[in-house]
């Protein structure tokens, strides 16, 4: 997704000229379609947790299982959090679509649409990093959320046949 040129943070980071004030006041709401979205990305959230969760409860039936797969309150703790995280970066990549799209400077939109996915990604990856290191949280259930919205998404698109 990124592309390859580079650009400093002060590139990336302008004033909006004076001529695009309407649109930034415009994009401050957040849209209907991006509260529709985010209503169906909170239940492929939801559905996605109680699946682990569930999924955590019914191997806790069998005897003999590794640490990892133990079902006890960090599994829900990193179930809930890693979907929170999940559904974060969601919500701040529609915003940033909504301000690109009403944006007319294309290489300011593309700029900051570049340091949307590199806060994005790096907010992730703090986020697995501390799933894996902090002992209140189990790892696994922490970390799987994150791929909720995109496997929801997709079989959304299938079942609702939605291309």
């Amino acid at each position: 997704m990124p592309d390859t040129e580079t650009n400093t943070t002060e590139e990336i980071i302008q004033p909006e000229p004076a001529d695009t004030a309407g649109a930034a006041e415009n994009t401050s709401k957040i849209s209907p379609a991006l509260k529709k979205e985010l209503k169906n990305i909170f239940l492929y959230i939801l559905i996605g947790e109680f699946l682990l969760i569930g999924i955590y409860l019914i191997l806790n039936l069998f005897t003999g299982l590794p640490e990892y797969l133990k079902f006890d309150y960090t599994v829900i703790l990193g179930a809930v959090c890693g979907g929170g995280i999940a559904f974060l970066n969601f919500f701040l990549m529609g915003l940033t679509v909504q301000k690109v799209a009403s944006d007319s400077n294309a290489e300011r939109a593309r700029n900051r649409m570049k340091l949307s996915y590199t806060y994005r990604y790096l907010m992730q990856i703090g986020w697995i990093v501390t799933a894996i290191l902090v002992p209140c949280f189990n790892s696994i259930a922490g970390i799987i959320p994150l791929l909720f919205p995109t496997f929801g998404i997709k079989v959304a698109s299938i079942v609702f046949k939605k291309y």
